[in-house]
C-alpha cells in the first residue's frame, strides 16, 4: 500500500531527480544576499566574458535575461561599429551622435529627405535646357507662355521645375538642343519644388498642350463640329435642318482636366492664369468654389458649349460627383495642387476618393507640392509605388535671397512683451521705406507685411493691438468669411506697387505713443498713424499656395511647430527671384535653438532636413 509523501518538499522532491541534480550542480554557488562584499572590490568595473581566471557569463535566459543592462543589446540587431576620430591630445575619443547636421531641427521635422546624389544628376539634366523654344509644345502655347502667361518680361528662361517637369509631363526628355526621345506617357508624378519658383505653369502648360492634341483626334468633338459646319451651309442655301446648334457640346459636364487646391483663394488664382492661356490657346476652362452660388456654378459646369479644363475644391467637387457621377467619366488629367495639404487628414478622404472615381479614364495624375512631409512620403510609396518624383536641387531650403532677422522680446526695451516688439518692428520697416522715394518722385511705396501666428484666436487680438498702435491691420482667419478673405488677399497678391502721396513721417513708436494703450470703448485715439504699411495677420491659411508677389516682409509672431511651416510662411516673400526679408520675434517659451538652425541653414543654403 502506498502511502503519500506528504513530508517532502516540492523542492526536495525535484532536487531529487537526477536530471536537475546533474544541471544545477553546474551553476555556481549564488552568494547570500546578506554577506559583504571582498574589500576592492566595491565599484570595480567587471571584466569582459572570456578574460582569463573567470568564467564566461551566461548570455540572455528567459525573457528577463536582458534587464539591468548599460547598452540595450537587442538580440537579433547586430551592432555598429563606433566611429572614432582622431583628435589631438586625446585619440579614439567616441564620435557625438549629435555631432555634425542640424541637432534641434531633427527634433521637429518631418520632411522626407532628397539624396546629394540625385540633387547631383537633377542639376546635370537641368544645364540641357535654356528656353521654352526647346519643348515640343504647340505654336499656340508656345506663344501664350510669353503674351499671356509672362506678360511683359524678357529673356524667358524657365525656371528649374519647369525645366524638370514640363518634359517629363510632355513625354519626352529634352537632349540639349537635339531629338527628343519618347518615353511613358501615362503615368503618376509627384513635382516638388521650392516656393515661388513657378510650379503652377510647370503643369498648367503641359496640361493644356495634352487637352489641345486631345481635341483634335476626339471624334465625338469631330462629329459635332462637322454637324455645326453642314448646319451653316444648309441654313446658308435656305434648306431645313435639324439645328445641331441646340444640342449640348460633347464635353458639356465633362472635364477632360481638373486641378484641385486647397482653398477659394487659390481657385480664383489658378483659375485667372488658366483663364489667360484660352485667350490665345481657345478652350474652356471653368472654377468653381463656395465663392459662387449654386446657379452660377451648374450654369459655368453645364454650359452648352462645353468645358474642357475645371479648377475647384475637393469638398465641392466631391458633392458634385456624388449628385453627378459622369463628371468624373472623361477625365485625363488630375492635378493636385498642394498635394501636403490634400492628402493630409482634413483633405485626404475626399482626394483620395475623387483619384478611385477618376482612375479608369486618368492617363496622367500629377501631385503638386512645395514639401514632401515623411507622411504623404510613406502614403505616395504605398499608394503610387511607381510614381515618377520630379524634384528641384533646392528642395525643403529656404532661397538665400530671403534674409532672417531675429528680434529677442526677453530684451530691452520690450520685457517680454511681443504684441510691442511686433508693432515697433512694423514701425521700423515703414521709418526706413519712407526715407526713400518710391518708383515716381514725391510718392512713397506702400510696404505689405504679413504676420504669422500659430493660433487662429490670436490673429484679432494681435490685429487690434496694431490698430491701437497706428497701423492698418486686418486679421484673416479660418472663421473670416470667404468673400471677406478674398478682398483682404487682394492687395497683398497684386504685383502691381502700392504708392501714396510722401509726407512727413511719425518717426518711431515711443516717439508717439505710450508703451502702453488700453483698447477697447476707453481706449484714447492714437496720435499719428503710420501711412505707408499694409499688415494682414493671419495662420496658415495664408501660407498655402497664395503668390503674394509683392510681399517684402514677413514677421513670424510665433516660432513655427515644425519645419513645414517655416518653409511656407517664408516662402510668402522672396518668390520669382525678388529679394526678402523674414523677421522671427523669440520670447521666453519659443525654441531658440530651432532658429538659431533655421537661420544657419538660410544662410549655408541647406536643406532643412
Amino acid at each position: 500500500m502506498l502511502r503519500p509523501k506528504a513530508s517532502t518538499c516540492l523542492f526536495c522532491s525535484f532536487k531529487a531527480t537526477p536530471q536537475w541534480t546533474a544541471s544545477y550542480t553546474k551553476l555556481a554557488p549564488r552568494p547570500n544576499r546578506f554577506s559583504l562584499a571582498k574589500a576592492g572590490a566595491v565599484n570595480t568595473p567587471e571584466p569582459n566574458p572570456g578574460e582569463p581566471g573567470r568564467p564566461n557569463r551566461r548570455r540572455q535566459d528567459g525573457p528577463f535575461g536582458g534587464m539591468n543592462q548599460r547598452e540595450a543589446k537587442i538580440r537579433g540587431v547586430p551592432e555598429r561599429a563606433t566611429a572614432t576620430r582622431g583628435t589631438k591630445g586625446r585619440p579614439g575619443r567616441k564620435e557625438d551622435p549629435r555631432a555634425g547636421g542640424f541637432r534641434a531641427l531633427k527634433m521637429q521635422r518631418a520632411l522626407a529627405p532628397v539624396s546629394y546624389d540625385q540633387r547631383t544628376r537633377i542639376k546635370e539634366r537641368m544645364r540641357e535646357i535654356d528656353e521654352f523654344e526647346q519643348f515640343p509644345l504647340l505654336d499656340s502655347v508656345k506663344g501664350a507662355i510669353s503674351t499671356q502667361a509672362l506678360p511683359g518680361m524678357e529673356g524667358l528662361t524657365p525656371t528649374p521645375v519647369q525645366k524638370i517637369a514640363i518634359p517629363a509631363l510632355l513625354g519626352s526628355e529634352a537632349t540639349g538642343r537635339r531629338s527628343k526621345v519618347k518615353v511613358k506617357e501615362h503615368g503618376e508624378f509627384l513635382i516638388a519644388a521650392e516656393t515661388g519658383s513657378g510650379k503652377t505653369l510647370a503643369y498648367l502648360i503641359p496640361t493644356i498642350n495634352a487637352v489641345k492634341e486631345a481635341e483634335v483626334e476626339d471624334e465625338d468633338i469631330k462629329e459635332y463640329e462637322q454637324a455645326l459646319e453642314d448646319e451653316k451651309l444648309q441654313q446658308a442655301l435656305g434648306g431645313s435642318i435639324d439645328p445641331v446648334s441646340d444640342r449640348p457640346h460633347p464635353t458639356t459636364g465633362r472635364p477632360r482636366a481638373i486641378i484641385l487646391v486647397p482653398t477659394s483663394e487659390l481657385v480664383a488664382q489658378v483659375g485667372s492664369l488658366v483663364k489667360a492661356f484660352s485667350h490665345t490657346v481657345k478652350f474652356r476652362s471653368a472654377m468653381v468654389s463656395s465663392s459662387f452660388s449654386g446657379q452660377v456654378i451648374r450654369n459655368r459646369l453645364f454650359s452648352p458649349r462645353g468645358i474642357d479644363i475645371l479648377i475647384s475644391t475637393p469638398h465641392l467637387l466631391s458633392s458634385i460627383a456624388d449628385s453627378d457621377p459622369n463628371i468624373l467619366s472623361r477625365v485625363t488629367h488630375l492635378i493636385v495642387d498642394e498635394a501636403d495639404s490634400l492628402l493630409d487628414r482634413g483633405f485626404s478622404p475626399l482626394t483620395s476618393a475623387i483619384i478611385d472615381r477618376a482612375t479608369p479614364s486618368l492617363k496622367q495624375l500629377i501631385l503638386c507640392s512645395a514639401t514632401i512631409p515623411r507622411s504623404m512620403d510613406g502614403y505616395l510609396r504605398t499608394r503610387f509605388p511607381d510614381i515618377r518624383r520630379l524634384v528641384t536641387p533646392n528642395l525643403h531650403a529656404i532661397p538665400r535671397r530671403v534674409q532672417l532677422g531675429v528680434v529677442d522680446v526677453e530684451r530691452a526695451p520690450y520685457q517680454g512683451n511681443k504684441n510691442l516688439a511686433c508693432a515697433d518692428t512694423i514701425w521700423s520697416i515703414g521709418k526706413a521705406a519712407a526715407e526713400h522715394d518710391g518708383p515716381v518722385k514725391g510718392e512713397m511705396d506702400i510696404k505689405r507685411i504679413l504676420v504669422f501666428v500659430n493660433e487662429r484666436e490670436k490673429t484679432k487680438e494681435v490685429a487690434d493691438y496694431l490698430i491701437s498702435k497706428g497701423i492698418d491691420a486686418i486679421a484673416l482667419n479660418r472663421d473670416t468669411p470667404e468673400l471677406r478673405q478674398a478682398e483682404m488677399l487682394a492687395s497683398f497678391t497684386l504685383s502691381q506697387p502700392l504708392t501714396a502721396p510722401k509726407e512727413e513721417h511719425p518717426g518711431s513708436l515711443a516717439d508717439n505713443q505710450p508703451n502702453y494703450v488700453p483698447m477697447g470703448k476707453d481706449a484714447p485715439p492714437v496720435k499719428r498713424k503710420l501711412p505707408n504699411t499694409k499688415v494682414l495677420v493671419t495662420t496658415d491659411l495664408g501660407s498655402r499656395g497664395i503668390d503674394t508677389l509683392a510681399v517684402r516682409h514677413v514677421l513670424l509672431y510665433d516660432v513655427p511647430h515644425s519645419t513645414i511651416d517655416f518653409i511656407h510662411r517664408l516662402g510668402r516673400t522672396g518668390r520669382m527671384g525678388r529679394r526678402g526679408r523674414g523677421i522671427v520675434l523669440v520670447g521666453k517659451h519659443d525654441r531658440r535653438d530651432v532658429v538659431a538652425e533655421v537661420r544657419d541653414g538660410m544662410y549655408k543654403g541647406q536643406a532643412l532636413i
